[in-house]
């Protein structure tokens, strides 16, 4: 069992931006994530066995957003890449990877400086 901490939450990271690399085509230096840990005395985990699978106190949350353009089977990839991942990476048992992927368009994005990055200024009207 890991410890609860910056090791695990890192080892974590790695699994799921390694993955995303791997199985969706993103860019290795397009690394964007918020790591958190809930310790049980701050917050509190939630969770029951839907749709049948028997999690415990081991669970991981994972929340993606990107821009749409992925396939289905891409994403199944992906989400089972995961798993692996984490299970290799951070000792988590697959069972407890728990992960939602919202998607969204160019124009939802800035990256800084105010800019829409992925957007054209050919586009822009």
């Amino acid at each position: 069992m890991w410890r609860v901490g910056r090791d695990r939450l890192n080892a974590l990271g790695r699994a799921v931006h390694d993955a995303m690399v791997e199985t969706i085509g993103f860019p290795y230096d397009d690394r964007f994530q918020v790591l958190t840990n809930h310790d049980g005395v701050n917050s509190t985990l939630r969770y029951d066995g839907y749709p049948d699978v028997h999690r415990d106190d081991d669970i991981v949350y994972v929340a993606i957003t990107m821009r749409s353009g992925r396939t289905p089977s891409q994403k199944q990839d992906m989400y089972r890449r995961i798993a692996e991942l984490a299970h290799e990476y951070a000792g988590t048992e697959p069972r407890n990877v728990f992960v939602v992927l919202a998607e969204n368009e160019a124009a939802d994005w800035s990256l800084g400086h105010g800019k829409a990055q992925y957007v054209s200024s050919s586009n822009v009207g």
